[in-house]
């Protein structure tokens, strides 16, 4: 799965992860890289959580390319 993933740094330095495509899906980071590898462990939080809210039937399920 491929997702866009927005990186900003805040007043603090800090700098802030956020998939728009998963509402809520946020996490930061001291460093760009400490922040991407923060989004990854959220993202995959949300999908779990998501998941188990909705079962899924994979047969019902279509990948979509744009």
């Amino acid at each position: 799965m491929k997702l866009h993933v927005l990186i900003e740094q805040d007043e603090d330095g800090m700098y802030v992860a956020e998939v728009p495509a998963l509402p809520g899906c946020l996490s930061q980071g001291a460093t760009q890289e400490e922040a991407v590898a923060n989004i990854k462990e959220a993202i995959e939080g949300w999908m779990e959580v998501m998941e188990s809210k909705r079962k899924i039937d994979p047969t019902q399920m279509i990948e979509v390319l744009i």
